[in-house]
């Protein structure tokens, strides 16, 4: 006897705007400020400031005041289909990416390969960051034509004309602006900013390199049909990330407290300590629990250190300092790794080779981990032991 098929459940329809968005996210604290809202608002009413105490998104509209959206009222939800803070965007991104959710032991997220890697190429080894991995990685899919732009980050000139320290959002689509963006600042930069540059040149396909944030916005993106906005972004390289700070850090701590000015160092470091390399050839060192007042906001509540929803994770941890650790996380980051040590662009080493990097990673994942409240989605908090009461 034939049955009878069971009817799918009807899709539920995204009706969320940005009143919500600036309830749930913003007025609460789990706004990182990656700007994927910024980007994605069709209307052009939500602004963005990279300047100390802000890198939050806010409403543009006053007659409608902080909370509340005309756009959104007609029924715009651009806004929340991008943001990767809002709802319950770590399983949406993991079944985008992945096919599946997380599991309990999978703290630093899903992925299919670690290992040790750097450029061979010794000018981009020396101008990169802990082995140059990520500036070899835009190289050589903007010369094999993976992409045609990076939305990352540079940094904002010096009176005199001299590369500063605050960074910002930059597009990059050549060596020699990738090199020129080259190297950690330890400040925030919502890369996706650079989005709107790389719209008026007419590029379609983007690499977004950030911070673990900002690489969970494409396949939040993606899963909850944004539309158009979305479908230049390509390729998700991310930064393993504890936090950032805010740009007061250099004035308030380190010229008023140790005399360094900005304009003085050539190089930063986070190897348990601030490590800065000043002009002069001096070499400093500041505890790490100085610098936690300049804590950025959008830091505090963030669980994601090991940027979970790229294609390829990078950081500098562990005792292999001139090699980068990094997590090959999507068929896409596997093919781009492949293609590279063929090409004879980058060296590799089992990740195996520095255990104490990997071990370091799932410890800091835990952590990050520890600070999402437990009063937002709990997903993000899979696989922690529960809080004894009280």
């Amino acid at each position: 006897m034939a049955t009878q098929t069971e009817a799918k459940p009807a899709r539920v329809r995204w009706t969320h705007q940005w009143k919500e968005l600036y309830e749930e996210v913003i007025d609460t604290g789990l706004c990182t400020g990656c700007a994927g809202c910024v980007i994605s608002c069709p209307h052009d009413v939500i602004g963005y400031k990279h300047e100390p105490g802000q890198y939050k998104p806010f409403h543009l509209e006053e007659e409608l005041g902080l909370t509340d959206c005309g756009h959104g009222q007609k029924g715009c939800t651009s806004c929340t289909r991008a943001c990767p803070r809002f709802r319950d965007w770590e399983t949406e991104a993991d079944n985008h990416l992945f096919g599946r959710e997380r599991q309990p032991d999978e703290m630093a997220g899903i992925y299919d390969d670690i290992l040790l890697t750097r450029a061979s190429d010794d000018f981009v080894y020396e101008t990169g960051q802990d082995g140059g991995l990520v500036s070899a990685i835009l190289i050589w899919c903007l010369e094999n034509d993976v992409i045609d732009g990076a939305l990352t980050s540079g940094v904002e000139s010096l009176p005199d004309g001299s590369p500063g320290w605050k960074a910002i959002p930059m597009l990059a689509t050549d060596r020699e602006t990738v090199l020129s963006g080259a190297g950690s600042r330890y400040t925030y930069s919502a890369n996706t900013i650079a989005f709107d540059d790389a719209m008026e040149q007419g590029l379609s396909s983007l690499a977004l390199v950030g911070m673990s944030c900002q690489t969970s916005i494409g396949p939040v993106m993606w899963h909850r049909k944004i539309g158009k906005v979305s479908k230049p972004i390509k390729l998700n390289i991310g930064l393993l990330c504890s936090k950032s700070f805010d740009d007061a850090l250099f004035d308030e701590l380190f010229e008023v407290k140790y005399g360094l000015k900005k304009e003085d160092i050539v190089k930063m470091n986070i190897k348990g300590v601030f490590q800065i390399w000043t002009r002069d050839g001096g070499y400093h060192e500041i505890n790490l629990k100085e610098c936690h007042a300049w804590t950025r906001e959008g830091c505090t509540h963030c669980p994601d250190f090991a940027a979970e929803h790229a294609d390829i994770s990078t950081g500098g941890i562990g005792d292999a300092t001139d090699w980068t650790l990094t997590i090959v996380r999507t068929e896409l980051g596997r093919a781009v790794i492949n293609a590279m040590v063929a090409d004879g662009v980058i060296d590799t080493r089992p990740g195996d080779d520095d255990p104490g990097a990997i071990a370091l990673m799932q410890r800091l994942a835990q952590k990050s981990r520890e600070r999402w409240p437990e009063w937002a989605a709990p997903e993000a908090r899979l696989g922690l032991p529960e809080r004894k009461k009280k």
